[in-house]
């Protein structure tokens, strides 16, 4: 399971450490493909593996199922990390997220996700609070 907030840099080369909580998880092999509220999501493979028997379920005469797996899996990029836990994020995606040298790692459960850090922190800034103050079952079951 991926927990905690990261601050790695991107460099030159368009390349990120992964944090070392992540490794062992991550150095079979990961997929890194657009997300929502524009981060990027980080799937090991096995965890990517088993979403796509998952997406493979989706009905093709849904046109909203179409277009969200169209772009999912268009940006889908596939790589084993390097000696020095380094993953490359293809400018594509870079482009997509947003980023640039200043980058936030966080675990999302069952993936990682990287956002640019402004995006980032503007997007918790405004979920905390809202997050304190929820009233009401928002994940049926948890609570």
């Amino acid at each position: 399971m991926f927990l905690g907030t990261f601050s790695p840099k991107l460099d030159e080369k368009g390349r990120v450490i992964l944090p070392a909580k992540f490794r062992d998880e991550l150095e079979g092999g990961v997929v890194i493909t657009r997300g929502q509220e524009r981060c990027l999501y980080v799937f090991s493979t096995r965890e990517f593996e088993s979403m796509h028997e998952k997406i493979r379920q989706a009905p093709v005469t849904s046109k909203q199922a179409r277009d969200y797996l169209r772009v999912f899996l268009s940006g889908a990029h596939s790589e084993t990390p390097d000696k020095q836990h380094r993953v490359n994020i293809p400018a594509t995606l870079r482009s997509y997220a947003g980023l640039d040298k200043e980058l936030v790692v966080i675990g999302a459960g069952s993936r990682a996700e990287i956002w640019n850090a402004e995006a980032w922190n503007n997007y918790l800034n405004a979920q905390e609070a809202e997050f304190a103050n929820i009233e009401e079952e928002v994940i049926p079951g948890l609570f």
